[in-house]
Order: structure tokens, then sequence, then C-alpha cells
């Protein structure tokens, strides 16, 4: 048994905060990079994101995560070149607003956690993004994925402007290929 399968030789550290319940209502930032930061989804032209076919696929499947998972709610996000940000809301479906009880889904009542939403976002996009470039089982996203909980209405407000304001600001991001090269 290699270091990979064997839990007492796999020390990769975990990016998650311990002891947090990841299927609990709440608020998420998650940020999801394609493999070795390829620019896959388009490019940035005069301050704004023009996605190619790849972007588009990547946009059609964050926008239907919320007909798969009935308990998730899709705030800002943006698809950039080589990455996506996005504001995921885990929500109680028991009241959906002016006292109304939310009715059965297809997807049943199960709450998945952020990690099982995030990789079947990328599952998904990913299936699709190869059958489009004929490159079947090629990599296009990076292993894990960041996240951040959010615990505030400022904390929720600064990361919207940041999402908002991102493709603006692309040459000064960390995942802009110069960037990338100057800081390894």
């Amino acid at each position: 048994m290699d270091a990979t399968n064997n839990p007492a030789g796999h020390h990769r550290r975990s990016i998650r905060l311990p002891g947090y319940d990841y299927r609990q209502a709440g608020a998420y930032f998650v940020t999801v990079c394609t493999y070795n930061r390829m620019m896959l989804f388009g490019d940035v032209v005069n301050d704004e994101m023009r996605l190619n076919e790849a972007g588009r696929i990547v946009q059609a499947t964050w926008d239907k995560l919320p007909e798969h998972y009935h308990h998730l709610e899709l705030d800002e996000w943006v698809v950039m070149p080589n990455h996506v940000h996005g504001i995921i809301t885990l929500v109680d479906t028991h009241d959906v607003g002016a006292g109304l009880r939310s009715a059965p889904t297809p997807a049943g009542n199960k709450r998945h956690p952020l990690s099982k939403i995030i990789r079947a976002f990328k599952s998904f996009s990913a299936r699709r993004i190869n059958e489009h470039r004929s490159t079947p089982g090629v990599p296009v996203w990076q292993r894990n994925y960041y996240e951040h909980v959010i615990r505030n209405e400022s904390d929720l407000h600064d990361i919207r402007h940041y999402i908002v304001h991102n493709p603006a600001k692309w040459a000064d991001d960390p995942n802009y290929p110069r960037n990338m090269t100057q800081s390894q």
C-alpha cells in the first residue's frame, strides 16, 4: 500500500476548518482552479471576462447546481480564465420565505456537504469540457479547492465586491500567468 492509500503514511494537510460541519446552513466562498492553472475558459478583455465554449460549459454547470441540490443557493460568482470564484449558500429547506414550506424535490431531502457539491461541479463540467475538446480523461481541475466560511455580513459584502471586480483586477490576481511565474 502506498502513502496515498495509507492513512498512516499520508500526511496531506487539510485546508478545511477543523470540526466544522460543511453540511450546515451558511455561506461559503469557494475558488476552484484549473489543472496546472491552464487558461481554459476565455480571456479578460477591457476588464470583462469573455467566455469561450469551455467557459460557457463551466457557467452552465454552475448555474444548474441548485437544480441538483435543493438546499443550495448561488450568490455572486465569476468564471475567470483559469479559475472560478463563487459564493454558495446552503439553506434550511424547511422554510422558503413567507412561512411557506419547501416541496419535496427529486433529490429528496438529503443534505450534501460542500465538498460533494464541488466534486460534482468539477466532475460534470470536466466531462462536458473534455467531450467538447475530444480529450476524454484529461484533467480540467486541480485536485482540491479553496473555501472560506463566510461569518458575517461585512465578510459577505467584501467577498461579493472581490468577485464582481475580479475581472478588472485580473493583472494583479495571483492566478494571472505572469504573477504565477514570479511567485515560483
